[in-house]
């Protein structure tokens, strides 16, 4: 039964404006588009269980969502917004994969809905074109919002002293990383490996599903005995190259991409939507060219211990990490995409980082260290510098700027979004059951009399 829930719950996250609910009344319509009292229920459903207190107006709080959404998608349609095929398979490809990491496969989730993959797909995708509609919409009407450095100023002092967030302690890391060299012969060595799995599978020896499940080094796929679900676009060009040249039951030679080398089964392909197996293996490089990658961090080290030389022609001469190599080394939070770490989480996010600098001052630099590239599964070893810590605070415009600055935007894009709906509704047409006419809305659904 908590599986049942627990599937039900991420498909009404993931497809709230399915058409598949059972209807049961029409409690409201925006334009051509009715909700219904099931789709009300079901987004309860799943607001609950995601952790929303199930209070006396949550049903018009959910309504009111539901009609604002409905309204974008009435307005989309009026001004030919345009989403393209590509991106309703890209958007649903990402959903599916979320939801099969979920239940555990894409078998299980056949099973548990009765249809195939494709079949599943071609019902939700007009609810998740419709949803990327009403982003789209959103976008529009907010797109060109900017706030001055005077309205910034002005939010910020007109927030309540108790509305000012605190702010963690941050940091903002470097790194110097060197990985070894993939020397020629360590390619040959994978693709040799691999091709002997091959040629085990072929021979009908071995299962390419248990061979997966037992040497393919992709952490996203081994589980699932190798298999992707997928639509071109999504994979590098070698990999989709060998796909598309495959028939359902054809397993390809070894091919290499910047991943390692290899080989794919393909199981099906409708259109541009495929799903196959396939069987990663990353070289590994030699002890000596691990050793020669430590010599030279070691190197590195002890010239920056002695201040021989600077941090950034440090990085330069050192590094060979494209992703820092070219930023004075600085590292990127990998979950907010900016160069800060929140001190308070830091071991979840990355428990390498927090053993490193546990006990480094600002500007000091960490022991040489082996570090594993989450990305790509690569081996090398680095060095890390702490360049900025801020102290637990009171935020603010020092210090905080651009924090408080997109406080202060998305404010303003709230006004924008709420006066934009309230000139909507006057023209277009919008209906509610007299039973929902009491809730509290944020948006003038109702005309003044």
């Amino acid at each position: 039964m908590k599986l049942i829930i627990l599937i039900s719950s991420l498909f009404i996250t993931f497809f709230s404006f399915s058409q598949g609910q059972v209807i049961d009344k029409v409690i409201a319509q925006v334009g051509d588009n009715m909700i219904l009292l099931s789709d009300i229920q079901s987004q309860r459903i799943q607001a609950i269980q995601s952790g929303e207190k199930d209070t006396a107006n949550l049903d018009c709080i959910l309504l009111e969502q539901l009609l604002y959404q409905n309204l974008l998608i009435n307005q989309a349609k009026l001004d030919s917004v345009v989403i393209t095929d590509a991106q309703v398979d890209g958007e649903m490809e990402n959903r599916l994969r979320v939801i099969i990491s979920q239940i555990g496969s894409r078998e299980a989730l056949e099973k548990f809905y009765g249809k195939s993959t494709s079949a599943i797909k071609d019902e939700f995708r007009p609810a998740i074109k419709n949803r990327l509609l009403a982003q789209e919409m959103e976008r529009q009407i907010t797109d060109g919002v900017t706030v001055s450095p005077k309205e910034i100023e002005t939010f910020f002092k007109g927030l309540a002293k108790d509305s000012i967030p605190y702010i963690n302690a941050k940091l903002r890391l470097q790194q110097i990383a060197i990985f070894p060299e993939v020397t020629e012969a360590d390619k040959e060595k994978a693709s040799k490996f691999l091709d002997g799995i091959r040629d085990k599978i072929v021979s009908g020896e071995k299962s390419f599903k248990s061979m997966a499940a037992l040497y393919s080094e992709d952490p996203g796929s081994r589980a699932q005995g190798g298999q992707i679900v997928a639509t071109r676009g999504q994979m590098v060009p070698q990999f989709e190259a060998a796909v598309f040249s495959l028939k359902p039951g054809e397993i390809s030679k070894v091919i290499e991409s910047d991943y390692g080398f290899h080989i794919i089964q393909l199981e099906e392909r409708k259109g541009d939507d495929y799903s196959c197996r396939h069987i990663l293996i990353i070289p590994t490089t030699s002890d000596e060219e691990f050793a020669k990658a430590s010599a030279q961090i070691e190197e590195c080290y002890a010239k920056l211990r002695k201040n021989e030389i600077t941090w950034n022609d440090a990085v330069m001469q050192y590094s060979n990490d494209a992703a820092t190599k070219w930023n004075q080394g600085n590292l990127s939070n990998p979950y907010t995409g900016d160069q800060f770490w929140d001190m308070e989480n830091l071991n979840q996010i990355d428990p390498q980082i927090y053993i490193l600098i546990s006990g480094i001052k600002l500007g000091e630099i960490s022991q040489p260290a082996t570090y594993e590239e989450a990305a790509q599964h690569k081996v090398g070893v680095r060095i890390l510098r702490l360049a900025e810590q801020t102290l637990p605070h009171a935020a603010n415009l020092t210090d905080d700027y651009q924090l408080i600055q997109n406080a202060a935007l998305n404010l303003k894009k709230q006004e924008t979004i709420k006066e934009w709906v309230n000139n909507k509704i006057r023209n277009a047409y919008c209906r509610i059951d007299s039973e929902y006419s009491d809730c509290d809305y944020q948006y003038e659904w109702f005309p003044k009399k």
